[in-house]
């Protein structure tokens, strides 16, 4: 299933919009100017009933902090960034990770996210994903609980993990 279908089912173009959306003192405010340096956005907005302004978008992900995810993903054959650790997991889909790695017998390294939160944030940015256990397999990631549950089942994890172990 392609990630932008999941949510189809309880979203529709007919739901109505709230009245308060619809008053005249909500206008939309029109984008005059987006510029991107380095890692931090700019936007500019005005319109003719809105002082102009200025958001500073912040990037977690700094390149210090990529490297650093490189070393530890490039270091190790499989990697879980996860809420605890694989002996003590804080979260159930940690530990559903965690367990089918173990029953696999196959050896993984955990980091626990919780104690850094430059990490936990700048791992949503540098794969793209934004929800914990992170699985990644030969330097590559893999998925989270639900893609690592799904493809347990149908073999997809084995021949991943199998092929990464044995390069």
């Amino acid at each position: 299933m392609a990630l932008g279908t999941r949510f189809s089912a309880s979203f529709s173009l007919a739901t109505p919009i709230p009245p308060f959306l619809h008053s005249p003192s909500r206008t939309p405010i029109p984008i005059h100017r987006v510029a991107r340096v380095g890692q931090i956005s700019r936007i500019q907005i005005s319109s003719s009933t809105h002082k102009a302004a200025s958001f500073r978008c912040l990037s977690a992900l700094n390149p210090q902090l990529m490297t650093s995810i490189d070393k530890v993903i490039n270091s190790h054959k499989v990697v879980v960034f996860m809420k605890g650790t694989k002996e003590f997991p804080l979260c159930g889909f940690s530990n559903t990770v965690v367990q089918i790695l173990k029953s696999l017998n196959v050896p993984f390294e955990t980091i626990n996210i919780l104690e850094n939160e430059a990490l936990r944030q700048g791992l949503k940015e540098y794969s793209a994903w934004p929800t914990f256990p992170q699985l990644y397999i030969d330097g590559e990631f893999f998925g989270g609980c639900d893609i690592t549950v799904e493809a347990f089942k149908n073999g997809e994890l084995q021949e991943a993990l199998e092929k990464a172990i044995c390069s």
